[in-house]
């Protein structure tokens, strides 16, 4: 059996007489320089992907991979004795040829076939957000300016509704801020949130919030020193490419800072597969093309393998396609001038092999049958094998609803983001600061009404015995004078106060004398 501390074993690869001796290794130390696996539809790259996983899992490497179609999910048990993959183990001499299970822990956005995984607006960016709405250059500059506020007034970006909530607040104050942070103009605005509407249409707000997921969690190893495989149920989040595309980049754009450098490890720290890696290129902007090139080219230097799966070695881009070592091209079809310039290509990128024509080959190979070129001693490319893919040890095909929940409920990380963690963020503070804005505002309207109206609202008092006159004359003089007319028109004069109040003290000597007085002066007033 071979040695899988060092080494990884592919199959055997096919010499002229239709034998099968030659065995077929990659290189464990040379994981990291990534690598590429292609083919049409049905023609084994699923198989190809199980058992990389499965033999970077007994090498003790971490695994991550998304499955797709729902096939990969069989990688959770115990592959079963059939007679087509005794045949192909006798066929490329592989033995013993043993069945296991690995360890295995199911993620999934939407929380249904694995454990939530999200991750928050914070984290994903600008760039990353711009590209999974959509969004023009004059929009994606007015979401930068968004989070340039969200870092300058402290608002933590968790989930939707704290960038909704940011972007109205935007809106609200787009003149102010316009004349600090640059134009955000009401129609970007508008466009940005009728795609956050798209978004939570999709189920994107399943996948932000907290808590988030901590890279640390895909980088598990058992006891007995097994690489844990962390399977992403993808086959309900391929209805929205865009944001499985974002998802896989974003989590290899926290690898790449997240890690520390380690150089060249004997063995990577963590491989991560991007299946239908054509959905990342797919329309992508100069800028995140850049990014991702970047991204490729230094996360080596942290221990991660990237491996790219797609059906078109087209898919990828060639800034791309160059920083990938090893290479597991099954067959592709050359009916149109497209698929012969693929096949072209593919053929063009192996180190030749003198006994046959690449291009022929890659036309001509049957189910399970790869041209397979890995990274030799230096960093050399090896010479391109016609070669036998070996058959897994887990199982072919999916795995039963009751089987994914007992692996489920048996992960180690069982209960750590299983329930949404809602914490004050900017949707909360914001709200706050708009509640105190308006308790203010209402506040001074109050102030200014109560000094609109003065003293005007109080009523004279009645006044009942011989001193009241002077307290009367008093409480008269402290009256303000601005009064309106309606209120004028709805009150009793002076004189008919006076009068009323007088006459309850006629009684009295003084009281008459004072009526006489003051009504012969009224009358006198008025002839």
């Amino acid at each position: 059996m071979w040695d899988v501390t060092d080494k990884l074993f592919l199959g055997a690869s096919r010499k002229p007489d239709d034998s099968f001796q030659q065995q077929e290794f990659m290189a464990l130390r040379y994981a990291n320089r990534h690598g590429l696996i292609t083919g049409a539809t049905g023609t084994g790259k699923t198989v190809s992907l199980q058992i990389l996983a499965e033999s970077f899992s007994n090498a003790g490497v971490p695994v991550f991979c998304a499955d797709v179609k729902g096939d990969l999910s069989g990688i959770a048990a115990k592959g079963e004795p059939k007679d087509f993959l005794l045949k192909r183990a006798e066929t490329i001499k592989l033995d013993p040829y043993e069945f296991q299970e690995f360890p295995v822990i199911f993620w999934d956005l939407f929380g249904e076939k694995g454990h939530p995984i999200r991750a928050t607006i914070s984290e994903m960016g600008p760039l990353l957000l711009s590209r999974l709405m959509n969004l023009t250059d004059a929009q994606e500059g007015v979401l930068n300016i968004a989070f340039e506020i969200a870092d300058d007034e402290g608002l933590l970006l968790l989930d939707l509704k704290d960038l909704r909530s940011l972007l109205n607040y935007l809106g609200e104050n787009a003149k102010e801020i316009s004349v600090r942070y640059g134009n955000v103009a009401t129609a970007s605005l508008g466009a940005i949130q009728r795609s956050l509407l798209v978004l939570e249409r999709d189920g994107a707000e399943h996948f932000f919030g907290e808590p988030a997921l901590h890279i640390s969690d895909l980088m598990r190893t058992t006891r007995d020193g097994l690489g844990a495989i962390n399977v992403l149920a993808a086959d309900k989040l391929m209805m929205n490419p865009h944001l499985y595309a974002t998802f896989l980049l974003w989590l290899l754009s926290e690898l790449f800072e997240e890690l520390p450098e380690v150089g060249d490890p004997e063995k990577p720290k963590l491989v991560f597969f991007f299946d239908e890696a054509h959905l990342l290129f797919d329309e992508a902007p100069s800028i995140l093309i850049e990014r991702v090139e970047q991204v490729v080219r230094l996360i080596r230097s942290k221990g991660v393998g990237v491996f790219f799966v797609t059906q078109n070695p087209l898919d990828v881009p060639e800034t791309v396609l160059s920083q990938l070592g090893n290479r597991v091209q099954h067959a592709l079809r050359a009916y149109t001038p497209r698929e012969q310039k693929a096949v072209k290509v593919a053929a063009e990128t192996f180190r030749p092999n003198p006994e046959f024509d690449c291009f022929e080959a890659i036309t001509q190979l049957g189910v399970g049958e790869a041209l397979v070129s890995t990274l030799e001693n230096k960093g050399i490319p090896g010479i391109v094998q016609r070669t036998l893919i070996r058959p897994p040890s887990s199982r072919l095909g999916p795995i039963e609803d009751n089987e994914r929940a007992e692996v489920m409920k048996l992960s180690p990380v069982a209960g750590l983001y299983d329930e949404t963690i809602d914490r004050e963020s900017a949707y909360e503070m914001l709200n706050k600061k708009a509640e105190q804005a308006a308790a203010e505002k209402h506040r001074q309207e109050e102030e200014e009404q109560r000094r609109d109206d003065g003293g005007s609202r109080w009523t004279l008092p009645d006044f009942g015995d011989d001193d009241d006159d002077d307290r009367r004359k008093k409480s008269s003089s402290s009256r303000s004078r601005k009064t309106t007319t309606r209120r004028r028109s709805n009150r009793q004069s002076v004189g008919e106060a006076a009068m009323k109040s007088l006459a309850r003290s006629v009684s009295s000597s003084l009281g008459r004398a004072l009526v006489r007085g003051i009504l012969g002066s009224l009358k006198k007033s008025l002839r």
